[in-house]
């Protein structure tokens, strides 16, 4: 990708317009128009060999007579006409082109992809709309009408979704940073634009909607980097199987299931709506909202129905009701009549007129007992709905908390609440026609607040004793892999060497090939037991009544046994029979049964998931039941995996379910996703049932699909896991040996403890000025890195205590393009001088070699000679800057390596 290049689609300094015409039914007349429209102040030159001229503009009648290289071509021509007019650009010396068509034949499109990927030329469509930028004057679009300049960027697959928002946003006065109609999205993809808004000032938020996702990881890791920092909202089409299938062949992809796709969304911070409706009010309350700080709602009305409608939405979705302190009661009470509702929400009575709705606003905005605040009014005789509004509008523009708290208003009626909810908009008030349509906004705000909450969260260290023993496991994999495995899913007993391997607990399993033998071997297990069918044809047990249980003796175990096998060879006479599976009964009475799963999902690759039920079998009906995260996990992802399915009843935790323990249960979540990430031969894993008891969680069955195509294993997951292969111990020139290795979001604890023991001097040269204690967000953000486009190398070793102590980091940063990786480091005062510095910036510079990266950078102020010196050591080109103070360093990592 090149964000360099993507700046000629949005801010053009001349653009041709390829197929303009002075039919005002063609393509060409539409662009050509809105261009002029616009004001757009560079050349704008058509292309037609119809016409002398178009809209006026003198015309041109092939590309090769153009005066001078179009930055931008906008090619609204035939599809069959596309590759030679790109071929044309390529050699005027244009690398950017909007390609405005209907829908085009796949082969077609495809070629036109390859030639524009020969001639260096980056497409936007095909099937786009075009592209607004109302900041720079451009619109090469067919749009109907143009965007009105704002802070919000839009990004479409649907041309038909980007007329109905523009449509909408002109009618409510809402502008624009950025407008953009993506069309199949086969060469700018949205990861490409993100990263482009990410870095443009004039954007505050962006809105996604999204058919499907070609290249998960590259816009998971643009869409984290992006969340922290700017709002991200996500409408995604497909919510059904149906539609899914619908949306994928609209921009011919994939499809995903979409509970991986809500799983990946909150994962990476954004926030999604489900509806044009829904879309519409997060827009609105994006475009003037301020930071929510909490989640405390007070409601000001003058029906008490409305506001027992807005108080059922907002229990219904989950939000939180401010309570109201005594002081600020006193306050409510000076000022409101005898009969008021003495709670939230705050019933004024009918009939409230301007000065009780202004006086009680300024209470609550006084107070620190809320976080926001919903106004509604309903249409009254004794109350003037636009008078209202002015006093409310009139006592938040004074106050000194207007950028602190958030105002919602709901002004109920048609026409005459028309009027005031005008004057809202017009001072850029949230304004919405229902309490539904308010409280939906709200808590727009508060799970995006939630969600960039759980991006920051950090995660509870693992037990210091649980070391996997993943040698054993890739190992054993190792000597069971062959055809007979590769073709089946394969049993408990297979399965329980490799749960065993990191630490999950399962129980006894035995294989019996007949019933002699089975009877022989339940003297050795004891009784009550548990057998099951052994067929590799047999995926599902319930197929065949398969399973019996709490076998007491040898009689029952014979007859038994003796049943499963008529009913396999009734209901399937043609299935391989193995023999059956011996397990000791285990008590679950008091238990809580879980179905725990790794599944891959079609875009976002390996996905794990917990549910209840136990009997789906088709992918789609077992997603739709389950909760669903990417891995890698960790204990605070577990956790919050584990509450989701909670809260939306797919985990149902029986009132006599002994001694829940939701940590157990995340622990057994965190072992299950290392284990994924260290085999990727694993395809597939089913775990049922999973028994909690207490602090124990027992495996009883489980099945399992390998693969032995693993090349480029790590790329299957749709986030980058943590490179382990990284981790390298060295020896310091006083003989100590340190671990090397990348930083996790386990290290936040123990990344401040080593940030808060640096020297004044150390704190002044990292960091250019002195400052003090960083808060938990800001060491978040350090340790909880995306290793696809940064990475942190740390050096640890274990204390007095035995416990692991930071003693020194380097860091870096990369560009989207990965062209250029800026540095910084530091090393404990104490420990320079042994050569740790130079380790881990060897480290560093030989990781980013790897990577393709072009180039490393960094600065340091001009005292800091001890880290020019060892730059230049390695190979940076140092200079020095005197007048700012600082010593530039720089490495050319395409060069050959000195030796």
């Amino acid at each position: 990708m090149s964000l360099q290049l993507l700046k000629h689609f949005f801010n053009p300094q001349s653009i041709a317009v390829i197929g303009a015409s002075v039919n005002v039914k063609r393509a060409g007349y539409l662009v050509m128009n809105n261009l002029l429209a616009a004001g757009f102040n560079g050349p704008i030159m058509p292309v037609t060999p119809k016409y002398t001229s178009v809209h006026g503009v003198l015309a041109y009648k092939q590309v090769s007579d153009l005066p001078i290289t179009p930055e931008l071509a906008v090619i609204c021509t035939n599809e069959f006409r596309i590759p030679e007019i790109l071929k044309s650009l390529a050699d005027k010396g244009c690398r950017a082109a909007i390609i405005i068509t209907t829908e085009t034949d796949h082969d077609i499109a495809n070629s036109i992809y390859e030639v524009a990927a020969e001639h260096k030329i980056r497409l936007l469509g095909m099937s786009s709309l075009g592209i607004i930028n109302p900041h720079n004057l451009v619109n090469a679009s067919l749009a109907h009408c143009n965007a009105l300049p704002g802070n919000i960027a839009f990004i479409s697959q649907s041309a038909a979704v980007c007329t109905t928002v523009l449509d909408w946003a002109m009618g409510k006065g809402i502008g624009f940073s950025a407008f953009v109609s993506l069309g199949d999205a086969k060469d700018i993809t949205f990861a490409e634009l993100l990263d482009y808004l990410a870095r443009d000032t004039k954007t505050q938020a962006i809105l996604l909607y999204i058919d499907n996702i070609a290249n998960a990881r590259e816009f998971l890791s643009a869409a984290r980097a992006i969340s922290q920092h700017k709002t991200v909202l996500v409408i995604k089409a497909g919510s059904s199987l149906l539609g899914a299938k619908a949306a994928a062949l609209h921009s011919r992809g994939c499809f995903g299931h979409d509970s991986v796709y809500d799983a990946a969304i909150k994962r990476a911070g954004m926030l999604r709506v489900h509806d044009l409706h829904e879309l519409f009010a997060a827009v609105e309350t994006l475009a003037y909202a301020n930071y929510l700080h909490g989640e405390r709602l007070a409601i000001i009305t003058n029906g008490g129905g409305l506001g027992i409608l807005a108080v059922d939405n907002l229990v219904e979705e989950g939000g939180r009701l401010a309570e109201l302190d005594q002081p600020l009661m006193d306050k409510l009470n000076s000022c409101l009549p005898s009969n008021w509702s003495h709670n939230n929400p705050i019933d004024m009575i009918g009939d409230a007129d301007p000065k009780r709705y202004a006086t009680s606003l300024i209470h609550l905005m006084d107070s620190d007992q809320v976080d926001a605040i919903l106004i509604m009014h309903s249409p009254s005789a004794l109350s003037d709905s636009e008078e209202t509004a002015k006093a409310i509008i009139d006592v938040i523009k004074k106050h000194k908390k207007k950028k602190q708290i958030n105002i919602l208003t709901n002004w109920s009626g048609e026409e005459a609440a028309k009027p005031a909810r005008k004057l809202f908009s017009n001072e850029k008030i949230p304004t919405f026609r229902t309490p539904k349509g308010a409280i939906t906004a709200f808590m727009h705000l508060v799970q995006y607040r939630r969600n960039k909450k759980l991006l920051l969260e950090t995660p509870t260290r693992l037990p210091e004793h649980l070391v996997y023993d993943a040698t054993a496991a890739a190992e054993y994999i190792k000597q069971n892999l062959n055809e007979e495995t590769l073709s089946a899913k394969l049993n408990t007993y297979f399965t329980k060497p490799l749960l065993d391997a990191y630490h999950l607990n399962t129980i006894d399993t035995h294989i019996v090939q007949n019933i002699e033998e089975a009877i022989d071997k339940a003297k050795i297990i004891g009784y009550p037991l548990a057998v099951k069918i052994n067929s590799p044809d047999i995926q599902y047990k319930s197929q065949v009544h398969g399973v019996m249980l709490n076998i007491n003796n040898a009689r029952e175990l014979d007859s038994a046994l003796k049943s499963i096998s008529e009913r396999v060879k009734l209901v399937l006479p043609n299935a391989r029979f193995s023999g059956f599976i011996l397990q000791k009964m285990v008590a679950s009475g008091l238990a809580l049964e879980l179905r725990v799963m790794i599944k891959q999902d079609a875009i976002f690759g390996p996905v794990i998931a917990i549910s209840q039920d136990s009997d789906a079998r088709d992918l789609q009906s077992t997603l739709e039941n389950a909760v669903v995260a990417l891995p890698p996990l960790n204990m605070a992802l577990a956790r919050y995996l584990v509450i989701q399915g909670i809260k939306d009843k797919k985990i149902k935790v029986k009132q006599h379910a002994k001694d829940f323990d939701m940590d157990a249960v995340c622990l057994m979540l965190t072992q299950l996703s290392q284990l994924l990430l260290d085999n990727p031969e694993i395809t597939d894993l089913d775990l049922n049932p999973v028994l909690v008891t207490g602090n124990k969680v027992t495996i009883v069955d489980g099945q399992m699909q390998l693969t032995s195509d693993i090349q480029n294993a790590s790329s299957r997951f749709a986030i980058s896991p943590y490179p382990k292969q990284l981790e390298e111990n060295v020896v310091l020139k006083n003989g100590e040996i340190v671990l090397i290795r990348p930083i996790t979001a386990e290290d936040e604890a123990r990344h401040q403890v080593f940030d808060n023991s640096l020297t004044e001097e150390d704190r002044y040269k990292r960091y250019f000025s002195q400052r003090g204690k960083m808060s938990h967000e800001e060491m978040a953000i350090l340790t909880q890195i995306d290793y696809e486009r940064e990475m942190a190398f740390i050096a640890i070793r274990l204390n007095q205590n035995n416990e692991q102590e930071t003693l020194a980091v380097v860091r870096a940063s990369i560009d989207p393009d990965n062209i250029d990786a800026e540095f910084a480091m530091i090393v404990l005062s104490d420990l320079q001088g042994l050569g740790l510095g130079k380790l881990l910036l060897k480290k560093l510079i030989t990781y980013h070699r790897d990577k393709g990266t072009h180039s490393i950078s960094g600065m340091t102020m001009l005292s800091n000679v001890g880290m020019a010196m060892l730059a230049k050591s390695l190979g940076f080109k140092i200079e020095r800057d005197i007048e700012e103070g600082i010593i530039n360093m720089k490495i050319d990592l395409t060069a050959e390596p000195a030796q």
